[in-house]
């Protein structure tokens, strides 16, 4: 009931400030890009990057176990435990729970890895601000793009 009603009960919860929360259930896989603020649930399979909002600096990304990621991940924050196919950015927290498993590098300005989460890439500790940098070069939304180019 913690997903509904805001109040984390352990490390891994959704974050209680984060705003809105987005669930991708187990039974859905998702073709394309997600750009996101607040909270972004992943249960069933992304292909495609998850992009934080540039002005959402409480989003968090959290891959659950049975979650599986086929593209990059640019956000402030980030709980693996589920399976990650491409780069993580994180220019917050990325904790790497037990059944975590990521076939790409990692960036990140802090870290926690439980044993038994694997790294199958180069672990990259980058400071901060210029990690905020990087996450902040995610491409905008392409509809975004093109109200702009038709203006």
């Amino acid at each position: 009931m913690a997903l509904f009603n805001g109040k984390s009960k352990s490390s891994g919860s959704m974050n209680a400030n984060a705003g809105y929360i987005t669930l991708i259930s187990k039974a859905t896989e998702l073709n394309g890009d997600v750009h996101f603020s607040g909270a972004l649930e992943i249960e069933g399979k992304v292909c495609g990057n998850i992009y934080a909002a540039l002005d959402a600096e409480a989003a968090q990304v959290r891959v659950c176990e049975s979650g599986l990621v086929r593209g990059e991940i640019r956000a402030p924050r980030v709980i693996i435990n589920g399976r990650v196919e491409g780069d993580v950015h994180v220019s917050g927290h990325l904790e790497l729970a037990a059944k975590a498993k990521v076939q790409g590098n990692v960036y990140y300005a802090l870290i926690e890895m439980v044993m038994g989460a694997e790294v199958n890439g180069v672990l990259h500790h980058v400071p901060a601000a210029e990690l905020k940098q990087l996450t902040d070069q995610s491409p905008a939304p392409k509809a975004a793009e093109e109200a702009a180019a038709s203006a």
